[in-house]
């Protein structure tokens, strides 16, 4: 009988996969205007989240990783969580453990540990950050920032706790905030955080206007999956990341 399977599934090429959170609007379609029409796969699954954004809330997700993960297909290259703040708070060590409980071959990121690679890939250390978090989810970030050698001199936050509103958040509000933060002297890079923060339109003008590289959690959690897939994605996203 003729062999009727292929060595791939429809795509072909690195096979990804995401966790996404259950409130998240933004991660799913900024990754979709990275990846159309390359030779990537992109598989999703959710993961339960309540929509107030607290380090309590976020903690919750470490005991729903596992069976998150174990939704997506087996033999993918590479799963990211799709959480930056969650990352935070569970711990980026914690998350690729659970993860790599149903899938031990796969290469695991998050959006703060992409983050960091995508700064210091970038030459910076002194960012201004924006974030649509309360204080007390702000603060944790900082401080693994600040672990990493990355110092936050300035910070614009719009103090949202309820993650459907920050699916609402203007692009041209971000936009503004980011360049809030621009003026603060000795900066080198500007990071807006959270995936469900729409940031895509606004990178490269942020980035025109500034002088400044943007790296946004989105952006950045892409750039580091496709990173550790292997695959040259040079000029497929956004902002001076990916010119790289």
């Amino acid at each position: 009988m003729m062999d009727y399977l292929s060595n791939s599934g429809a795509g072909g090429g690195a096979r990804l996969g995401l966790i996404v959170l259950a409130t998240d609007e933004t991660l799913e379609f900024e990754a979709r205007s990275t990846l159309a029409g390359r030779g990537v796969q992109l598989l999703h699954t959710r993961i339960p989240m309540q929509s107030a954004i607290t380090p309590a809330t976020l903690a919750q997700m470490d005991a729903d990783m596992p069976i998150a993960a174990a939704l997506l297909p087996a033999g993918l290259d590479v799963i990211g969580y799709g959480c930056t703040s969650g990352a935070t708070v569970i711990g980026q060590a914690r998350v690729a453990e659970q993860i790599r409980s149903e899938h031990p071959s796969a290469a695991v990121t998050d959006p703060i540990s992409a983050v960091i690679a995508a700064i210091g890939h970038l030459g910076a250390h002194r960012i201004g950050m924006v974030t649509p978090y309360v204080a007390s989810v702000t603060a944790p970030m900082r401080a693994l920032l600040a672990d990493n050698g990355i110092e936050t001199l300035a910070e614009v936050s719009f103090t949202e706790g309820d993650d459907r509103r920050v699916a609402r958040i203007d692009p041209a509000s971000t936009r503004a905030a980011l360049l809030e933060a621009a003026k603060t002297p000795g900066i080198d890079a500007l990071f807006a955080s959270c995936t469900n923060l729409q940031t895509y339109a606004i990178i490269d003008e942020v980035e025109a206007l500034s002088g400044l590289p943007v790296v946004t959690s989105n952006q950045a959690l892409i750039w580091h999956m496709l990173r550790l897939a292997n695959v040259d994605a040079s000029g497929w996203g956004p902002g001076k990341l990916f010119e790289q």
